[in-house]
């Protein structure tokens, strides 16, 4: 049995984060060993300004009230408390490359790599999750 979780988080909305923060977390205070590959839109979601607006499906506005309600953290502040929890964050290299992105503009504390990168940690890994 193993003790991973992998997850790749290749979409950048509101939703898509609540998914993978609240896996990885969870993962991670059970003792799993748990790592995100973020690619695409999803680098949104480790982005310094892009994590502080992600987009809201629409006709689902509402729902902002009710995470406000019911003290559901922010997206900073789950992904702070994935890494406090220990969760590795990998940002893609190539989707980093077209985009013109550098690590500057990430939270600090993300590791740069490509997918075999993450296919080295999740080719163990159970279950391996995409959002």
């Amino acid at each position: 049995m193993t003790n991973k979780v992998a997850i790749i988080a290749s979409n950048g909305g509101l939703f898509d984060a609540y998914k993978v923060y609240n896996i990885a977390t969870a993962a991670a205070a059970t003792d799993k060993e748990v790592t995100i590959f973020f690619t695409f839109e999803g680098l949104n979601l480790i982005h310094k300004q892009g994590m502080q607006a992600l987009p809201m499906p629409e006709g689902r506005e509402a729902i902002a009230e009710g995470f406000a309600k019911a003290n559901v953290p922010s997206i900073p502040e789950l992904a702070a408390m994935s890494q406090e929890l220990g969760v590795k964050f990998i940002a893609c290299q190539m989707t980093m490359d077209v985009m013109g992105l550098t690590v500057e503009d990430f939270v600090d504390g993300i590791e740069v790599g490509g997918a075999v990168t993450f296919l080295e940690f999740a080719k163990d890994a159970a279950p391996t999750l995409t959002f």
